[in-house]
């Protein structure tokens, strides 16, 4: 049975303080830099700008947002290298080299640019075709956009950052078990595939990742090499207690349902931006620094409801991965292995869950486990 690293608790409090403080410092930097943008009439005079060069709105919203979002990426530029490279190898959560790291966050931008501009033009395009209901056309493309998405990511994005192979003969047993109790749980997937997370980390993980026809079971190598098969199978277990609870599909819904709010909160935040701006329209791309803190702050004042329902759900997959297994012992090992590998503070202050927790702490799934009947 492993136990707790006391060394390791106090590390991970550290850790995790250090991450909260670096959050806050970049919340508000972003926030103080749009709102300059606006008070200091930048965003007009950018707009102006480009408009001597062209009027076209397809071309004019893509020059507008990379130029705003190229100069605060440069501002933002050390603390981002300090908290995704610095900081993870100061506590021995990386094993990247500085040029890895490098490649990693081109690959992320030559990736998420394109997808971000393609959600913008469409989104401005809403805001310029369909009048004062722009803000439920838009609800209705993240919706078909996150579902593309999510089916897509395994098979066309996951495999630029890491190499994905099928479980070989070496891993047999495992991947037969794990195979197993998808059947069980009545979920259909393509197999089971491990990848070279220990390129990036020394951190572990699985997951159920893709929706459909793409649905497959990836083990990081970390978690292959670190835990035993038993405890193995509680971790994916917990993974196919979101299927069973249909949680793919609840959580869309839920995040359907929050992201059509937030989009008509910002239509009538945004009018008021306008007419105190001096904007000329919604489709305005000068608007766009008032729309990226409309939901900055929906994002902020929702946070802690996400995080709960999310923790509701998570709780509930661990009482399947806990009632199909029955090995209360190996879920009870590998999540105190977790908490030492990954460095997870078992005993966060009850505010920090509340704001930032998307998971129930580890402590309380420890003790779910060694107290299970």
């Amino acid at each position: 049975m492993t136990t707790l690293d006391p060394e390791k608790q106090k590390q991970a409090k550290q850790y995790a303080r250090i991450r909260r403080r670096l959050w806050l410092v970049d919340t508000v930097a972003s926030a103080v830099y749009a709102l300059l943008w606006l008070f200091l009439g930048w965003s007009t005079s950018l707009r102006n700008w480009l408009g001597t060069f062209t009027s076209n709105p397809w071309l004019l919203v893509p020059l507008f947002v990379i130029i705003f979002g190229g100069i605060y990426s440069i501002i933002n530029l050390p603390l981002g290298y300090y908290s995704g490279f610095v900081l993870p190898h100061r506590f021995g959560q990386s094993n990247q080299t500085f040029k890895d790291w490098v490649i990693d966050q081109l690959k992320g931008l030559a990736v998420g640019a394109p997808l971000g501009l393609i959600l913008l033009e469409l989104l401005y395009l809403a805001l310029r075709v369909t009048g004062n209901l722009w803000w439920l056309w838009a609800a209705g493309g993240m919706l078909v956009f996150t579902v593309i998405l999510s089916n897509l990511a395994p098979v066309l994005i996951a495999p630029i950052f890491n190499k994905y192979v099928p479980l070989g003969d070496e891993h047999k047993e495992l991947a037969d078990r794990l195979l197993e109790l998808a059947k069980r749980a009545h979920t259909k997937v393509r197999g089971v595939f491990k990848y070279d997370m220990s390129r990036q980390t020394k951190a572990a993980n699985a997951a159920l990742a893709g929706i459909g026809n793409t649905r497959r079971i990836v083990l990081g190598d970390t978690l292959i090499n670190e835990f035993s098969t038993d405890e193995i199978e509680t971790v994916l277990a917990h993974e196919l207690g979101h299927h069973v609870h249909r949680d793919i599909p609840i959580l869309i819904t839920f995040g359907t349902l929050s992201t059509t709010l937030s989009l008509f909160i910002a239509s009538l935040a945004l009018n008021w931006a306008i007419r105190y701006f001096g904007f000329t329209s919604p489709a305005d791309v000068a608007a766009f620094p008032a729309l990226g803190l409309i939901f900055g702050a929906y994002g902020l004042i929702t946070m802690p409801l996400d995080n709960a329902v999310s923790r509701w759900r998570e709780s509930m997959a661990d009482d399947y991965a806990l009632q199909s297994t029955g090995k209360t012992q190996a879920f009870a090992s590998a999540f105190t292995r977790l908490a030492n590998q990954n460095l997870g503070d078992v005993d966060p202050e009850k505010w920090v869950v509340w704001l930032f927790y998307s998971h129930p702490p580890l402590g309380e799934r420890i003790a779910k486990a060694n107290h299970w009947k």
